[in-house]
């Protein structure tokens, strides 16, 4: 009786721990909290300590006097700040298990397929330093195909293309595995960062991140427009020359143009995969297409980008922003049936 009662006080969930966002599921209610990936430190008294999170931080970006730095504790979809990360999960922890619990959650956390054993590990102990009884990792593509539903556990290959803020996975799934993968280090971060080099060499104008994704969701494109121009923005900056404010019109096209390259690198990662695929799960994959998931996958075109490279029909999942998420939370529901595609790092 005391065991059903500790099963049923502590609230496990699946965390999909982004370098933009980090979702989280808690079994049985669903996703319940979707938060940017950023966390505000202050200096007091010699010491650092927590002073926002999530979207409250978010807004502190790039405006915080000396003793308030606030910054993104993940890059390229792994922890580069471990303390920062440490304290972002255990505030996202506290703030959606907050009953008076006997016993920590069990916690699923995805890690990107090309993370490294020290990556993985440190992802791991953040979640297990946070307060979780039980940590368990599975790989970014096998969450995102789960999420997207496709029929992962059958024996037929799927092709998932999961675009985040730090990393692009690449997957190609059959009987509840992983046959390939392959993660690069290009995602929308990557995306901005062109955005703001393109504006700086053709404007002489220096603008910060959240600008440049608002650039990117309001006007970019995978592909330059017909008319050469398409939709436009104004948008305003620190001008270069003379340090004063100014403001410039940008258009689709430049945008595109901006986004060449790192839209040429997701292409080549998918072609590479596709090179890399055994015949018999080639020809499923030609039945069925390509998948895209993940917050790049809303980039305008990028799916006729990636149609006319490969030559194969290409689908915006439903809901690309949650597909990690239920995806993991799925596993999370379904332990008995998806516990094979957990792991713990050593």
């Amino acid at each position: 009786m005391f065991l059903k009662l500790l099963g049923f006080l502590s609230s496990d969930m699946a965390i999909d721990l982004g370098t933009a966002n980090t979702l989280v599921y808690v079994k049985e209610r669903g996703v319940v909290l979707n938060e940017p990936s950023v966390v505000a430190m202050i200096k007091q008294n010699g010491t650092t300590k927590p002073y926002a999170f999530g979207h409250e931080a978010k807004v502190m970006l790039g405006r915080t006097p000396s003793e308030i730095d606030a910054i993104r504790p993940l890059k390229d979809g792994v922890i580069a700040d471990f303390k920062g990360s440490e304290e972002m999960i255990k505030h996202f922890i506290h703030k959606v298990h907050n009953r008076r619990t006997f016993t920590g959650p069990l916690i699923i956390v995805c890690v990107p397929s090309g993370s490294t054993p020290v990556e993985r590990r440190a992802i791991q102990e953040a979640a297990e330093s946070a307060g979780a009884r039980e940590v368990y990792l599975i790989e970014e593509p096998m969450a995102a195909a789960i999420g997207a539903g496709l029929p992962v556990t059958e024996p037929t290959g799927s092709l998932i293309v999961d675009i985040g803020g730090g990393t692009t996975e690449v997957g190609v799934l059959s009987l509840g595995g992983i046959v390939y993968s392959r993660s690069v280090r290009v995602g929308g971060d990557l995306m901005d960062d062109a955005i703001i080099s393109y504006i700086r060499r053709q404007h002489n104008l220096l603008i910060g991140e959240s600008t440049a994704e608002r650039i990117k969701k309001e006007i970019g494109s995978a592909m330059a427009p017909k008319d050469n121009r398409g939709r436009h923005l104004e948008i305003r900056g620190r001008d270069l020359v003379n340090g004063l404010p100014k403001e410039v019109v940008l258009t689709e096209y430049q945008i595109a143009e901006s986004l060449a390259d790192p839209v040429h690198q997701i292409v080549e990662a998918v072609r590479i995969a596709l090179e890399c695929t055994p015949p018999e799960l080639s020809s499923d994959i030609a039945d069925k297409g390509i998948v895209l998931t993940g917050g790049g996958g809303l980039l305008t075109n990028l799916d006729k980008v990636l149609s006319d490279a490969t030559r194969l029909p290409v689908i915006v999942a439903e809901d690309p922003l949650d597909c990690v998420a239920k995806g993991c939370g799925m596993v999370l529901e379904n332990m008995k049936k998806l516990k094979h595609v957990l792991f713990k790092q050593d």
